[in-house]
């Protein structure tokens, strides 16, 4: 059994970065998206991952890049965004608490909102080009 922590250190990101990862990878709503999309990447894709959140969660900026742009043609939909928030809620419950937790959460819940509108709006405008 593990002891919840406060999320400060590269480490913490880590940690909360491969546990959420590991049950994405075997969600049966989830995993073959990722699976699919990424296959043999995932040590790269997780080094992304962990540049992201140290720099919205330790506000030490080390990722470089639009989020978004990768997800814009993949096939999402409501369900997928909200199996992969009660997942992100899940792995941040097993192993966190705090205030810096809490803003993982508010902000993966506000990158899920943003990210289905522009999926949708794209997908409603197919001539327009995704930035």
């Amino acid at each position: 059994m593990s002891t919840k922590k406060n999320i400060e250190t590269l480490e913490d990101v880590q940690l909360l970065v491969d546990s959420f990862y590991g049950k994405v990878r075997e969600d049966e709503v989830l995993k073959d998206i990722f699976n699919d999309v990424i296959q043999e990447r995932w040590p790269k894709h997780l080094e992304k991952m962990y540049r992201f959140w140290q720099t919205v969660l330790l506000n030490e900026h080390t990722y470089f890049g639009s989020p978004f742009v990768p997800h814009a043609k993949l096939p999402l939909s409501q369900k997928h965004f909200d199996r992969w928030l009660q997942i992100f809620r899940k792995t941040l419950d097993e192993h966190f608490f705090g205030n810096v937790a809490k803003k993982a959460e508010l902000q993966a819940e506000r990158m899920a909102v943003m990210f289905l509108h522009k999926i949708e709006h794209y997908r409603s405008n197919p001539n327009k080009k995704i930035l």
